[in-house]
């Protein structure tokens, strides 16, 4: 599973996906997690559209088919989840846990500061200076891999509950 996001980082990490741990009729899931709607659209809509999925992002459609294209022999699938509560990576974990979802690849992002020191402040409070990456990294029940595309030819930097910063030059 793959979490997608119009972000530059999500396609370095869709990228590395495709070349690195994509295997052949091995089924790929891109999960777009979106904020809830307020209620009362929710009321709104269930009143005048009935069953109505909700639409899948420009940006989801032309990574799916990117993958489609590589991948023929792949089962890709799109969806857009509604987040749960107030965190993102929360809604991710639960999905991951509920698909029973054997590898999780998202997209990171580090900024100078963060990747010389290696931390960042906290201010007290548990899991307040993480981002989506590094919370589904330490809480994941499944193998999770955090990637950084670095430059059009520079490889990748991964990162795993047991290797940080490990550089893939592909």
């Amino acid at each position: 599973m793959l979490v997608a996001d119009p972000t530059r980082e999500s396609a370095g990490a869709l990228d590395w996906t495709m070349s690195h741990a994509l295997l052949k009729h091995d089924r790929l899931l891109l999960l777009h997690v979106v904020p809830p709607s307020p209620s009362w659209l929710q009321a709104f809509t269930s009143t005048f559209v009935r069953n109505a999925p909700p639409a899948a992002p420009e940006f989801l459609v032309a990574m799916r088919a990117a993958c489609e294209a590589k991948h023929t022999k792949n089962l890709v699938e799109a969806e857009v989840v509604e987040m749960r509560g107030k965190d993102k990576a929360a809604t991710v974990l639960a999905e991951t846990n509920e698909r029973s979802i054997d590898l999780l690849v998202v997209g990171q992002k580090r900024n100078f500061s963060q990747s010389l020191l290696g931390c960042r402040l906290s201010n007290g409070l548990p899991n307040r200076g993480m981002d989506t990456a590094e919370y589904c990294i330490e809480n994941s029940k499944c193998l999770c891999v955090g990637v950084q595309k670095k430059g059009q030819n520079a490889g990748y930097l991964l990162s795993t509950k047991n290797h940080k910063n490990f550089w893939l030059l592909a």
